[in-house]
């Protein structure tokens, strides 16, 4: 229990370091610096290209779907599947963490990191099967 508890507070202050942290850059650059300024050209032309470039990579799949519907589902479940790799493979590590670090002295904490090893591994794989059903089902459908 005080090990969650420590643990819980560490996460805590790192959290809030990181608000902190942003609020004090935020309130020292609004201070004495015009707010249009914080942004260089450079940045705003990096952040324009990537916004056309999803754009122009969610027309794409409108176009291979033929529908606004289809194309939009295919594309967030690509997203999605794109993004449950890091996601997974973190999870994957705190489970095991769970399951062999502190699962060593308290049984009740391995039964949960192997429970949600489990539940990790199977959202893992229905993450990275799902984009693959749909476009079968799509085009076979049509």
């Amino acid at each position: 229990m005080k090990k969650s508890i420590i643990i819980l507070l560490i996460v805590l202050i790192a959290v809030s370091m990181l608000f902190l942290g942003s609020f004090v850059q935020a309130n020292t650059a609004n201070n004495g610096v015009n707010t249009n300024d914080i942004i260089n050209d450079e940045t705003k032309s990096q952040l324009v290209d990537l916004r056309d470039s999803e754009l122009q990579s969610m027309e794409d799949y409108k176009q291979a779907y033929g529908s606004d519907v289809t194309g939009v589902v295919a594309y967030v479940l690509n997203k999605i599947r794109l993004w449950s790799i890091p996601l997974g493979f973190v999870a994957i590590a705190i489970s095991a963490i769970y399951q062999y670090v502190i699962g060593i002295k308290h049984l009740e904490n391995r039964d949960k990191g192997l429970n949600s090893m489990i539940v990790v591994v199977t959202l893992f794989v229905i993450c990275q099967i799902l984009p693959l059903i749909y476009t079968i089902i799509i085009k076979f459908r049509g």
